[in-house]
């Protein structure tokens, strides 16, 4: 395959993976460095850790605790506040980590703001999907809610693996419409 065009899956890997932290911290670390360690995608050198047994044992054990604690009420909002900077900081992180065809000069600034921007876009369109449901259902739709973040969570990192621009496309797509309800929610509340 093409140099430009092996570097396109890669942003685009990355900007799928990023967009997946939004709704799970952990699960899209998980899925990436299982993806590698099967050999189905690259990892950057400094990244190689990614899919040793020490990371996966952690990541997997971070993903169950960090998903099963959604569930529980009050946890789950508190999750939310302080997952908020965390799927930031995974969304750089996981869009760097295989993006191995850019030298660090430009790959740390598409890390910096599409990863962590698409991670912090669908994480507060996560979190005020959650508050919504917490309004109109007084917290009872909030188990829906985070069944419905770690299948996205993993829809998301599965498809960035498997169709990278497919996935931007549908992150991008996704991004626009929370924005939007966004945006429209804080209008109605004026």
């Amino acid at each position: 395959m093409d140099t430009s065009l092996n570097t396109l899956f890669s942003i685009a890997l990355g900007i799928g993976l990023a967009a997946a932290t939004g709704f799970r911290v952990f699960v899209p670390l998980l899925v990436a460095g299982l993806a590698a360690r099967a050999g189905y995608i690259p990892l950057a050198d400094s990244f190689q850790w990614l899919q040793s047994t020490p990371a996966l044992i952690a990541l997997g054990t971070a993903a169950a605790i960090e998903t099963l604690a959604f569930y529980i009420p009050g946890v789950d909002h508190l999750l939310d506040v302080l997952a908020g900077p965390l799927a930031i900081v995974a969304g750089v992180l996981a869009s760097a980590s295989v993006m191995v065809d850019l030298p660090p000069e430009a790959k740390w600034p598409i890390a910096l703001i599409a990863g962590g921007g698409i991670a912090g876009i669908t994480k507060t369109g996560a979190a005020l999907l959650r508050l919504k449901s917490t309004a109109f259902t007084g917290g009872l739709g909030n188990p829906a809610v985070s069944t419905a973040e770690t299948a996205g969570a993993a829809t998301l990192s599965i498809l960035a693996i498997v169709a990278p621009i497919l996935c931007v496309a549908v992150a991008l797509v996704l991004a626009i419409y929370l924005f939007r309800r966004s945006r429209r929610a804080r209008v109605r509340a004026r």
